[in-house]
């Protein structure tokens, strides 16, 4: 390299979350549950975007699409490897979101609780395994 010409330094930003679903249509309706939003017809997509509050990005990818350019990958076994947290707003909202998402027949992982840290806090398991933490602090 010349010591003549510095390349700059790249300050990376975090941009997009990314996630691959084994049912994207399955993903979509679970994630739709809880507030965020996607074009009509995403379920048939391969590749899909929603902006988040402060402007990173949710994606979703089915596995076919990650196969296509990458042919070795394999999901990984189990779940729990990714988990969002979704501000209920008080804590009753997560007892009444919690409620929601176990009537439709998601899977909970942690019934809601008053956590040490000060929030009330819950955990239901998306379609895939990851978990979508469900808090708001106490006393609210």
């Amino acid at each position: 390299m010349n010591s003549d010409h510095t390349t700059p330094r790249v300050t990376p930003r975090l941009d997009l979350i990314g996630i691959v679903a084994s049912d994207l249509p399955a993903s979509l309706a679970f994630y739709r549950r809880l507030g965020l939003e996607f074009p009509a017809g995403a379920e048939e997509l391969p590749h899909v975007e929603t902006a988040l509050p402060g402007g990173t990005r949710l994606a979703f990818d089915t596995e076919d699409t990650v196969r296509s350019f990458h042919p070795a990958w394999r999901p990984p076994a189990g779940g729990g490897r990714i988990g969002l947290a979704f501000h209920c707003g008080t804590p009753a909202g997560v007892d009444a979101v919690y409620e929601e998402l176990v009537a439709a027949g998601y899977r909970a992982e942690l019934k809601p609780f008053d956590a040490p840290w000060g929030q009330r806090y819950a955990v239901v398991l998306d379609p895939d395994g990851n978990g979508a933490e469900l808090f708001a602090e106490q006393g609210r």
